[in-house]
């Protein structure tokens, strides 16, 4: 026997509705077309659907056992299309989020708490691991959004503005180079520079400045907390650079020193990587709206 989900949506409507005209109503078919629907139906069953002679119209034992199979499938078909229906909107999914700018987690979780609040069916999760192979991921669609500040040519990917930054040095107030009004490339050699753990190539402080100049601090110490590096340059255990928006709150405090790289100072700029098939999703949208009303705040203060 093939029953299909019309023939279910059929019995339905016509136990509801108690007669073949209501019920081909709303089904939006002609009473013609039913009435053919169920002899089909019953011609595969080998037996009676419905007791034809009562009114209103009921079913017969089979047929109420096919009414329970439909009352079991039809809402379980229904909650797929509606699932389906949303992911095709964009009113749900999943955004799985990988970081190649290890301080972002600063700026980050503000945004996605707000994203929370207004789009409680995605999924959200940060991959940091991925960190040196995001972009590939990205096109792979093991992730669906790179934070990074190296745009790269890739067929299929979107680099979308986020906002600027200028990476900053810092120092504890008693450090020597705390005297000077901006930093060189120079004054990083016999320096202990504190990195987060980072391979040199993705850090601003070496593409921007040192591997250009060819200089190469005495000693790199790598720690994953930014309160950490903090730490450390406070008491003086070494140097670090850090994105304006992690030392503005610290630069009003008289353990440490800011002071911007070079005389003219380096500007960076950050981007959102997505799939361009992603770009008009609704939630991907309001988390890049989201991230750029969290960096106006963050510059404002």
């Amino acid at each position: 026997m093939h029953i299909e989900f019309r023939h279910l949506r059929t019995i339905k409507a016509i136990h509801q509705e108690g007669g073949l005209a209501r019920a081909a109503d709303q089904l939006n078919i002609t009473q013609s077309a039913l009435s053919h629907q169920i002899k089909g139906l019953e011609d595969q069953a080998g037996v009676e659907l419905f007791l034809r002679r009562s009114k209103p119209m009921k079913l017969s034992a089979a047929g109420l056992r096919l009414l329970r199979l439909a009352d079991q499938v039809l809402p379980q078909v229904e909650a797929m299309q509606a699932e389906f229906s949303a992911l095709r909107d964009g009113n749900t999914g999943r955004m799985y989020i990988a970081i190649e700018c290890h301080a972002c987690f600063e700026w980050l979780f503000p945004v996605l708490e707000g994203l929370r609040k207004n789009w409680a069916d995605v999924d959200v999760d940060i991959r940091p691991g991925l960190a040196f192979d995001a972009l590939p991921a990205l096109q792979k669609e093991e992730v669906d959004l790179v934070i990074s500040s190296d745009p790269e040519v890739l067929p299929g990917i979107e680099f979308i503005e986020l906002f600027d930054y200028k990476p900053v040095f810092v120092a504890s107030a008693l450090h020597p180079l705390a005297e000077k009004p901006h930093i060189e490339a120079e004054d990083f050699r016999g320096q202990t520079l504190i990195t987060y753990p980072v391979d040199k190539a993705r850090l601003d402080i070496f593409s921007q400045l040192l591997t250009p100049a060819g200089v190469e601090p005495a000693h790199i110490r790598q720690v994953e907390l930014t309160a950490v590096i903090l730490l450390l340059v406070a008491s003086n255990r070494g140097i670090s650079v850090l994105p304006d928006w992690v030392v503005r709150e610290v630069k009003y405090s008289s353990d440490y020193v800011t002071r911007p790289l070079t005389s003219k100072g380096i500007t960076r700029r950050l981007y959102a990587a997505i799939r361009s098939e992603d770009r008009e999703k609704p939630y991907m949208q309001e988390l890049i709206r989201l991230a750029k009303v969290e960096a106006r705040r963050l510059q404002q203060q």
